[in-house]
């Protein structure tokens, strides 16, 4: 081809399509690139729905993220006419001095963030459904919700063609090269040169860079819908989102039902697997587990099974996410393994790597995204 692009993006997901949408907004001429065709079910960016949060308890240094990710959201809503983001509120339950309920608590008094800290007592009074035992308590936060992902996806592409965008879909990458001035990129409908690349191919990641890569691992992450033993009691006018710590360290999450189901799954306890050989096939020793922990903690939502899917977390060793400039080839972003907490961030991450490829500084403290954090690891 004789058209040589501003930027090319490699991985049309979460990130990758938020980007677009954002880098084709500033007059850039942009090539998107995916090796399927998004939104899809063989990433991390599907299951219906998505938790949006704000009091961050992974670290309050997301929270001014959060907060431009609300906006950018409500925009992106206005331009399409769609509903992409439903607030229900969101409670994080667990031991006070736990990781959740601690760390939401410091990231909302960071940063005067409406929020409610809540006992067993009070919890079982405001959501009788839960049965949280004596001891416990959650941090109640107004602003949290649900966000749409392949809604968001869709429209986010949709958007960028829009306003300029090319997306060749179904092309994975074969091979690329650094130029002097930019990258070539080769897949299998052609070969393609652009100043800048964009790398957010989320599980794919290390297949694309060179050795010896980052140290990433990929997780198997099941989802569950269950059907409620009672109508109407779990719809989002009485049940928000919610995360629960019930053991040190170990976390389950849910949402409404929405018409589905309700849906459940385990936060961070997936068996490591690889993108192209994931497991889609989910054993009833999987939907018995998660089956009991219902039992236990929400007994009005442990039904019959309704459905189930399969998505990928892609793991960096601190759980933080990767938004930086490659070491060594300052032509390359890498963006988008985000841990399995990154969905909500993709409208404000697509911007700031808009910033980052015009050579502007984002108005965010970005350090704990660094690659260099890894060095001694890679």
């Amino acid at each position: 081809m004789s058209t040589e692009y501003d930027v090319l993006i490699v991985g049309l997901g979460a990130m990758g399509s938020a980007a677009a949408y954002h880098l084709a907004g500033r007059g850039m001429r942009v090539l998107g690139l995916d090796r399927f065709q998004p939104p899809h079910s063989f990433g991390s960016s599907h299951g219906r729905t998505r938790i949006i949060r704000e009091a961050y308890f992974e670290h309050p240094a997301y929270v001014p993220l959060l907060q431009r990710a609300y906006e950018l959201w409500a925009n992106l809503e206005k331009e399409s006419g769609r509903k992409l983001l439903l607030q229900t509120g969101g409670l994080m339950l667990g031991p006070v001095e736990g990781v959740l309920v601690s760390g939401a608590r410091r990231s909302a008094e960071q940063h005067g963030l409406r929020h409610e800290l809540l006992s067993a007592a009070q919890i079982r009074a405001r959501f009788p459904e839960l049965s949280v035992p004596d001891g416990l308590a959650a941090v109640w936060e107004p602003r949290a919700g649900i966000l749409f992902p392949e809604l968001a996806i869709q429209t986010h592409l949709e958007l960028a063609r829009a306003r300029g965008a090319e997306l060749l879909l179904n092309s994975p990458v074969l091979s690329w090269e650094p130029r002097a001035e930019g990258v070539r990129v080769t897949c299998e409908t052609g070969t393609y040169i652009a100043k800048q690349l964009v790398l957010s191919p989320g599980a794919w990641m290390n297949s694309l860079l060179p050795p010896p890569g980052l140290p990433l691992s990929v997780e198997r992450q099941v989802l569950f819908w269950f059907e409620p033993l009672q109508r109407g009691v779990f719809e989002p006018a009485r049940l928000p989102i919610f995360i629960w710590e019930y053991a040190a360290h170990q976390f389950f999450y849910g949402f409404p039902d929405l018409g589905d189901g309700v849906k459940f799954a385990l936060h961070h306890q997936g068996e490591p697997s690889a993108p192209d050989s994931l497991a889609r096939e989910i054993n009833p020793q999987e939907i018995e587990a998660a089956r009991g922990l219902l039992r236990r903690f929400i007994p009005g939502a442990a039904g019959a099974l309704k459905s189930t899917a399969v998505c990928m977390y892609t793991n960096t060793p601190d759980e933080h996410f990767m938004l930086d400039k490659h070491p060594t080839l300052p032509q390359v972003l890498v963006a988008s393994p985000c841990s399995g907490h990154g969905f909500k961030f993709s409208a404000v991450i697509g911007e700031i790597i808009a910033d980052m490829i015009a050579g502007e500084k984002p108005p965010f403290d970005l350090s704990l995204f660094r690659l260099n954090r890894f060095a001694q690891r890679a």
